[in-house]
């Protein structure tokens, strides 16, 4: 046994463009697909294109605004809340098109401007209702701690913060997503990690630590970290989500070793 494994193809394949990604990955063994920000193609196309592939798409993020680009963000920040709901337009638009089984919300960045519980509160709020509102299309809705070393000023960076969310947000459909690099690069215990909030864990991403390459490009036991999440009982998707050393389909061997 092993987890399903998907193939982030925002950082996977991209010797290809975005369309041509989904044959790439299913010619290299993949079922399943994610895709960080999809907006800059039609839905449709991208939609046609995973079919054509054999391949589903299980993942989006929101739109996140100018997060990407240095700023904070939309979800957390208190005076984008009309921003915040046009992303969740056009996410539950491309979600629904897409077919996907989740969709992320990137909490964003602290704003100097605004006291950090206002924004943990605009974070809980917006969460709750993405989840509300995704809920009866029967997609799942998640938020990811990511590390604060290579996104300085983060709003959520451990498995702790990101259950504390969970908790003010106080709506089922909302799930953690926790990825094993950010957790190592915030020295968190990922065993641990994974056993205690388990319950929650609605979806994992995984890179090789250090550097974000593929596995066996640095120092994590990923495969005792796969057989952990079968003895748990993981039935979720791991996303491959890592920047590869080179072209993508030279660094596979582990999925090969794994299926």
């Amino acid at each position: 046994m092993m987890p399903r494994f998907a193939a982030n193809l925002s950082l996977l394949f991209t010797e290809y463009p975005l369309p041509q990604r989904f044959a790439a990955a299913a010619a290299a063994g993949f079922d399943a697909v994610e895709i960080q920000f999809p907006y800059d193609y039609p839905a449709a196309l991208l939609r046609t294109a995973a079919d054509e592939a054999g391949v589903r798409i299980i993942l989006i993020n929101l739109p996140a605004g100018d997060l990407m680009t240095g700023g904070c963000g939309l979800a957390s920040h208190p005076a984008r809340g009309a921003a915040f709901r046009d992303a969740l337009a056009q996410g539950v638009d491309y979600a629904q098109q897409l077919g996907v089984a989740m969709v992320n919300v990137l909490a964003g960045r602290f704003d100097a401007a605004h006291e950090p519980q206002q924004t943990w509160q605009t974070l809980a709020d917006n969460l709750a209702l993405t989840a509300a509102t995704l809920a009866p299309l029967g997609v799942r809705v998640t938020c990811e701690a990511i590390n604060d070393k290579d996104m300085p000023g983060f709003v959520v960076t451990t498995p702790a913060q990101l259950a504390q969310l969970l908790a003010q947000c106080g709506h089922d459909n909302a799930w953690m997503q926790l990825d094993i690099y950010h957790l190592a690069r915030m020295q968190i215990d990922i065993a641990g990690a994974l056993r205690d909030n388990f319950a929650k864990i609605g979806h994992i991403q995984f890179a090789d630590h250090p550097g974000r390459g593929e596995p066996g490009s640095g120092e994590l036991p990923l495969r005792q970290i796969f057989d952990l999440l079968d003895d748990l009982g993981y039935t979720g998707w791991c996303a491959a989500e890592y920047r590869p050393g080179k072209a993508t389909a030279q660094t596979l061997a582990w999925l090969a070793h794994d299926k």
